[in-house]
C-alpha cells in the first residue's frame, strides 16, 4: 500500500489551496473541481477535512464523475490514464485537474464541459 493512501487528505488540501493561490486562483475553484470530480458539495468536503479522511476514505465515499476518462496527460511524469492502480489513479486525477488550474486553464476545460 503506497503512503499517501493512508495520509489524511486534510493534510494536502492546504498545499492545494497554496499552490492555487499563488497562482491567482481561489479555493472557491479548488471546491469546485472537487465537487466536479468527486461529487462532495461544500458541507460534505468540511466534514472530510475535519475528520481526517484518509485518501483512501475520501475516494471510497466519492462518487466520481462518469467523464473521469476524460481527464488525460501527464503528472509527475507519469501518464494518469496509465495509472494501473485504480486509487492512485483516481488520487493523480486530483493532481491533474489542480494542476491545470494552477496553469490558468479555464474552469470549463479543466471540468472537460462540452
Amino acid at each position: 500500500m503506497h503512503r499517501i493512501f493512508t495520509m489524511p487528505f486534510a493534510d494536502v488540501y492546504p498545499l492545494y489551496v497554496a499552490k492555487l493561490e499563488r497562482k491567482g486562483r481561489t479555493a472557491e475553484e479548488l471546491h469546485r473541481v472537487i465537487a466536479w470530480l468527486t461529487g462532495y458539495d461544500d458541507d460534505a468536503l468540511a466534514r472530510v477535512l475535519e475528520e481526517r479522511s484518509t485518501f483512501a476514505d475520501f475516494f471510497a465515499g466519492a462518487e466520481l464523475n462518469p467523464h473521469v476518462d476524460l481527464i488525460t496527460g501527464v503528472i509527475c511524469g507519469v501518464r494518469v490514464e496509465e495509472v494501473e492502480d485504480p486509487l492512485m489513479r483516481q488520487i493523480r486525477y486530483l493532481d491533474k485537474l489542480v494542476d491545470e488550474l494552477a496553469r490558468g486553464k479555464a474552469m470549463e476545460k479543466v471540468l472537460r464541459a462540452p
